[in-house]
């Protein structure tokens, strides 16, 4: 990781420490803030492997659901969907996304689409967050370009 990426997110996780103690503890379930804490960690890792991300949680006044992170992968706009997990022991957090959740993420993208010209590429892509309890340091990620077609 670079200076500039290390300095940002030393800057965000710096924000979120002072917000703690402006607004109070997050009293939200700890599945969710497992969920905000990987989708935070998928945005700096995609932002490391050169992803230009322009978006997140990315909602449409039109559509229900909402895209976690889009981001641009050299010349392809990628919707992407983060799924977090603490183990790897049920099944994977990839396997999340199903037949319903695909076909919530395309009506939303279908909306985000309306507003660029018609020949702009674009993908699904799926990042596994894993935070192992033994092990806290870093998440192990898993990306899935293309993880598959708009329904």
């Amino acid at each position: 990781m670079n200076v500039s990426a290390r300095l940002v997110r030393a800057i965000v996780h710096a924000i979120d420490a002072v917000s703690d103690r402006v607004c109070g503890p997050d009293d939200a379930p700890a599945h969710q803030r497992t969920g905000r804490r990987g989708e935070e960690d998928a945005y700096f890792h995609l932002r490391s492997l050169g992803y230009v991300m322009v978006a997140r949680n990315y909602r449409s006044h039109r559509r229900r659901g909402e895209i976690d992170l889009i981001g641009w992968d050299r010349d392809v706009l990628c919707f992407v969907e983060v799924k977090t997990r603490t183990s790897h022991d049920i099944k994977p957090a990839e396997a999340a996304v199903d037949h319903a959740k695909r076909h919530e993420l395309s009506a939303v993208a279908r909306e985000y689409l309306r507003h660029l010209p018609p020949s702009c590429q674009w993908r699904f892509d799926i990042v596994s967050v894993y935070y192992e309890e033994r092990q806290t340091c870093r998440p192990k990620f898993e990306l899935f370009k293309n993880a598959f077609r708009m329904s």
